[in-house]
This record gives C-alpha cells, sequence and structure tokens, in this order.
C-alpha cells in the first residue's frame, strides 16, 4: 500500500457498491423467507437514485420485480433511458 493510496483512497465505483448491496440483500432476504420481497420498495429508491447521477429517469421506468420458482431466484430489473 503506497503512501498515495492512504492519503487519497480510491472511492468505490457506483457499480461495485450497486453489486455489494444487492448481494447484502438478497443473502437477507434468503435468511429471513418468511415474508415477502420488502426490500423491493428500497432497491427502487437506490436505483433512481444512482441512475439519476448519470441522466434524466422517470421513476415509472424503472421495473423490478423478484419471481421464485423452487430454490432459484430471479431478480429482473427493467430500466427504460430516455432517447439521447
Amino acid at each position: 500500500m503506497g503512501l498515495l493510496s492512504i492519503l487519497f483512497p480510491q472511492k468505490q465505483k457506483s457499480a461495485s457498491e450497486a453489486k455489494e448491496r444487492l448481494q447484502i440483500i438478497i443473502a437477507r432476504e434468503r435468511s429471513s423467507r418468511a415474508g415477502g420481497p420488502d426490500f423491493l420498495p428500497a432497491l427502487h429508491r437506490e436505483l433512481i437514485e444512482v441512475i439519476s447521477k448519470y441522466t434524466k429517469v422517470n421513476a415509472d421506468d424503472i421495473k423490478i420485480s423478484l419471481d421464485r420458482q423452487g430454490n432459484l431466484e430471479v431478480l429482473d430489473v427493467n430500466v427504460v433511458l430516455p432517447d439521447a
């Protein structure tokens, strides 16, 4: 570890932060199986915040769903971006 990296630590990229958050959310959801997917509204808000940093997006243009079939879970995130 160099002196510069100690004095000026690099910030994580937003993609790696999002991936880390998703892993935490999914791990929590798997451990609590009792209720429904209560993390989806919070995930929706965070996605709007992150995407809004880069482009204007309508909250209704972001759709999130969680499908379960036995032990298989699919998190589907659909984002409609505005035309350039």
